[in-house]
């Protein structure tokens, strides 16, 4: 898996719940579709300070799948997923346990349907490479717990740590490279208590002390921004908001907002991210970000926190027994490539696939699955010589950012971001995001998946380190070597995630006032049976042709309540096709088939539904 970045989006924002919950109240964004005027039924989910520029910039979904009937909230995603069935927050009866979730009966079918469309798609059925030959990709599965001189060779045991603070009074804890503080700046001559804004910058660059008026935690510089202009945010006193002007989401814009002080002097006002060197030297003077009083004090210097857990193998438990549950599946892969090189027919340049359970110490997991502390991750680590690795990086970028499109996922909410020099880890010399547009980071955008050129790294580190042989030889080239690696590394819980935001589909005209709109080849129920009564010899009919599909697809029977509630529980789950067995079926062998995303209903013959289901969503 790709190393966290201090730049990328990483997600702990604060561990209490009633801290995560005011966030997710105050986050929404306009949907597309906006063009010249707003909807009166929309205008309560326009954050006030938005101009018609912004809600124009705001928009996120692709004209292609418009989805313009309200704004998605991330709050009401939650619900929906917990009242359907799709998440609930594991060990929840005991009050729950932060950063872990169970997948329910709808979600773990979508986690399985996106789990397998990405085996089949990358290993069963591998796409073609440049020069249009089909590419060589093999399977893994290896074990969670490996002998921990794996993780010192890789480097996690002495590296793969995260700075930590925390708070004396509140016992909160955070992660210090997620700091943002609200800084004052003049557009005047600059006097002593007054700066320029790129003085402050500078000055903050260079380690030097600047005070803050507050700070929050944020993992982005938009999350932190949208809290400072978050209708819920109350400036410390003496001050009071203003105005807000020219909100943008980019480095170079004139201000955030400005504050007015008790004798009604105006502050212009910019967040802007603490350096780790600023706090460690001067944590006593940091105002604390879960301080109500702005005062500073109560912050402690920064600790290294290393994300991997520990557990212990034997009967006995001492330094000895020592093991990690692993943080990434990657390491797994390097382990077996000579394994897989002696005992398959592959040869340079080929890929080997894994997806697996991973774990993380997170300080302060959340924004739901987002970022958790047990995950699952879909990695493939493609094997290539070091002349080719840069056009192997090229074609997995856009092979990857296309492959999410073809999952339904719009393109006006997928983006590819290059990682700038200060990003990359040591060892690697490119590194990509395919970022989506999630509804807590609208309207920015955060990681889903990324793809790395790790250069030889690891199995430089691994031949090192195990005094194992893992060179190839090339017959065709004549040479031995270590082959680079192009790495594609996409998190399954995180992808989950995704779908659930894109589907997520308001429309105050239904009875369920929302629909799931996956994808077919992801949705979780592929089409629900219903008899309009349970009487008359519908019900025996609606039996058989259930029966008949759930051999090829993940189907319903329903029988309980009149017909659109049943429409309504198949539009939250996402179903894209119901048939309905009715009194004129009984007559002519009918059946009347609805369509989830436009409402359509048409009728075909019975015997026909499976040829209809397969010519849609395939062969099951």
């Amino acid at each position: 898996m790709v190393e966290p970045s201090p730049y990328g989006l990483r997600i702990p924002l604060g561990s209490s719940a009633i801290v995560e919950r005011a966030l997710l109240q105050s986050e929404t964004f306009v949907p597309a579709g906006l063009r010249a005027s707003v909807p009166s039924c929309l205008r309560a989910f326009v954050p006030f300070f938005a101009s018609p520029a912004t809600i124009l910039a705001m928009s996120t979904t692709a004209p292609e799948t418009p989805n313009t009937s309200a704004a998605k909230s991330m709050e009401d995603i939650v619900a929906l997923c917990k009242r359907r069935g799709f998440i609930f927050p594991a060990s929840e009866i005991y009050g729950g346990i932060n950063g872990f979730w169970d997948f329910g009966p709808l979600g773990v079918e979508l986690k399985n349907n996106l789990r397998d469309a990405w085996w089949h798609d990358m290993v069963r059925c591998p796409p073609a490479g440049p020069d249009g030959e089909i590419l060589t990709i093999v399977g893994l599965d290896s074990a969670i717990i490996q002998n921990p001189k794996v993780w010192e060779a890789s480097g996690h045991v002495g590296g793969f740590n995260d700075p930590m603070v925390d708070d004396k009074k509140t016992k909160q804890r955070f992660r210090a490279d997620q700091l943002f503080g609200l800084f004052h700046y003049t557009t005047q001559p600059p006097g002593k208590d007054r700066l320029f804004f790129d003085d402050v910058k500078e000055k903050l660059s260079a380690g030097e002390f600047v005070a803050p008026l507050v700070t929050v935690v944020a993992n982005s510089e938009e999350e932190a921004i949208r809290h400072f202009v978050g209708r819920d945010w109350k400036p410390p006193k003496p001050y009071k908001r203003d105005i807000i002007e020219n909100f943008k989401l980019e480095l170079n814009r004139p201000f955030d907002l400005s504050l007015l002080d008790s004798q009604g002097k105006q502050w212009y006002c910019m967040s802007i991210r603490i350096p780790l060197q600023v706090i460690e030297n001067f944590a006593a003077q940091v105002p604390s970000p879960f301080s109500k009083d702005g005062k500073a004090g109560n912050l402690m210097n920064p600790r290294m926190f290393n994300l991997m857990f520990k557990t212990s193998v034997g009967a006995v438990q001492d330094e000895d027994s020592v093991v990690y549950l692993r943080p990434e599946t990657a390491q797994g892969i390097f382990l077996n490539f000579k394994n897989v090189i002696d005992t398959q027919r592959v040869k340079v340049p080929f890929g080997i696939a894994q997806i697996g359970k991973a774990f993380r110490n997170e300080v302060t997991p959340r924004n739901y699955i987002f970022r958790s502390r047990e995950f699952e991750q879909m990695e493939m680590e493609f094997f290539c010589h070091e002349s080719e690795a840069k056009k192997w990086y090229d074609f997995w970028v856009q092979t990857r950012l296309d492959w999410w499109k073809s999952l339904g996922i719009s393109a006006a909410n997928l983006q590819r971001r290059d990682h700038d020099a200060a990003e990359l880890a040591h060892y690697s010399t490119a590194c990509a995001d395919v970022e989506y547009r999630y509804p807590f980071t609208a309207p920015g955008f955060g990681e889903l998946e990324g793809i790395a050129h790790r250069g030889c790294f690891d199995l430089t580190q691994h031949q090192n380190k195990s005094g194992a042989k893992l060179t190839y030889f090339d017959q065709e080239r004549n040479e031995h070597y270590l082959p680079h690696v192009i790495e594609p590394a996409a998190g399954l819980s995180r992808g989950v995630l995704v779908l659930l935001c894109e589907a997520y589909t308001p429309d105050p005209e239904r009875p369920s006032k929302v629909y799931m709109k996956f994808h077919p080849r992801m949705a979780p129920i592929k089409a629900a049976i219903f008899p309009l009564v349970a009487k008359d010899g519908m019900p025996e009919v609606a039996q058989k042709l259930y029966d008949e599909l759930r051999t090829k697809y993940a189907v319903q029977l329903d029988v309980k309540q009149n017909i659109g509630k049943r429409y309504a529980r198949m539009d939250e789950a996402g179903t894209p096709y119901c048939f309905t067995i009715d009194g004129q079926t009984l007559e002519d062998q009918t059946v009347t088939v609805r369509e989830r995303d436009t409402l359509s209903q048409e009728r075909i013959n019975l015997d026909q539904v499976t040829a209809y289901l397969a010519q849609r969503i395939g062969g099951g």
